[in-house]
């Protein structure tokens, strides 16, 4: 007994759109991990502690970097603590998966 399976064209660009999305989802969580592990080291480096243990992103863009190559520019908001009191708010900034800057908004010290 043979089974055939047709596909139409529709069903394999559905499939491949998926694939697709399926590859940049999986890509995002990657930088997003970056993004979450230097803002730890950061905040450990600074004394302050990370709340909630995570990264939001905030926005996202194209961008050159500085060898003129177009890559994804991403913007992520995070939360921390000096004194475990009060949350202040803080952001790191990736040009792909470099990480370029890292800001915390002024905040009381220890």
């Amino acid at each position: 007994m043979t089974v055939l399976l047709m596909f139409d064209l529709s069903d394999v660009l559905i499939m491949a759109l998926f694939t697709l999305f399926c590859m940049l989802w999986w890509n995002a969580q990657g930088v997003k991990q970056i993004a979450r592990v230097a803002t730890k080291a950061y905040c450990k480096k600074m004394d302050v502690q990370l709340l909630d243990d995570g990264v939001f992103l905030r926005g996202f863009w194209f961008k050159r970097n500085s060898r003129n190559v177009l890559q994804l520019w991403r913007s992520y908001n995070f939360e921390f603590t000096s004194t475990g009191e009060e949350r202040y708010g803080g952001r790191i900034i990736l040009l792909g998966r470099y990480v370029e800057d890292i800001q915390l908004d002024p905040h009381r010290l220890n």
